[in-house]
């Protein structure tokens, strides 16, 4: 398995991965766990460990290699030189908000034929209050055609309000847990009488919407 961007939804995506019977997960991001960072991530991290700096990928690896022994950090972004290293893993989870460097991965994960999952929100707020999506989209052999018609290659803007409201990891461990369910119904663990491989928890309407059935 492999967990793709270690942010608010990627690290709660490994939480759940890292209490199953998976042979190995390898971690790829190249950026650093800093204190922000622990408001939207499982755990709780001490001040030394704050303090040493350590990339997200490496960070995760030490406290996740304490309940599973086949955790692998990749302290790196993926782009054209190392995506290679992802032929002939058997899923992927695709947790980054930056369009571009997604577009390449799906390319190849497509071109390996690799089942994919990829996950995102849209925030926003109005009238001091947060509203907004959580999206889950997926990618199968059965089921290619319609993941790009969901899934935006645009790079988010830095100063969005899901950048500037940190206390929503609730909302990133629910992106997590739709991914992981969707996951484990793909590899026969649970039911699924839908086969649904696009859903969206609407935050204000509190409805989850279901569709692209693969057929």
């Amino acid at each position: 398995i492999v967990i793709i961007g270690l942010g608010g939804t990627g690290s709660y995506v490994l939480d759940l991965v890292a209490k199953t019977p998976v042979k190995e997960i390898h971690l790829y991001d190249g950026d650093t766990f800093y204190q922000h960072n622990a408001f939207r991530s499982p755990s709780a991290p001490s001040g030394e460990e704050l303090r040493a700096t350590l990339p997200k990928a490496t960070y995760f690896k030490h406290l996740y290699a304490k309940m599973h022994r086949g955790v692998v950090d990749h302290p790196v972004y993926l782009d054209a030189a190392n995506v290679e290293e992802l032929r002939g893993m058997d899923f992927v989870f695709v947790c980054l908000d930056k369009g571009s460097p997604k577009k390449l991965i799906v390319e190849k994960l497509e071109e390996f034929n690799i089942p994919f999952t990829d996950v995102g929100m849209g925030i926003e707020l109005t009238e001091n209050a947060l509203g907004g999506i959580v999206r889950v989209t997926t990618s199968t052999a059965q089921n290619r055609g319609d993941f790009r018609s969901r899934v935006s290659f645009e790079d988010t803007p830095g100063d969005d309000d899901y950048n500037r409201n940190i206390q929503i990891a609730d909302l990133n461990a629910l992106n997590a847990a739709l991914a992981v369910i969707k996951w484990k119904k793909l590899f026969g663990f649970y039911r699924d009488l839908k086969s649904e491989h696009h859903s969206q928890f609407s935050i204000d309407t509190n409805l989850l919407l279901n569709e692209d059935r693969s057929q």
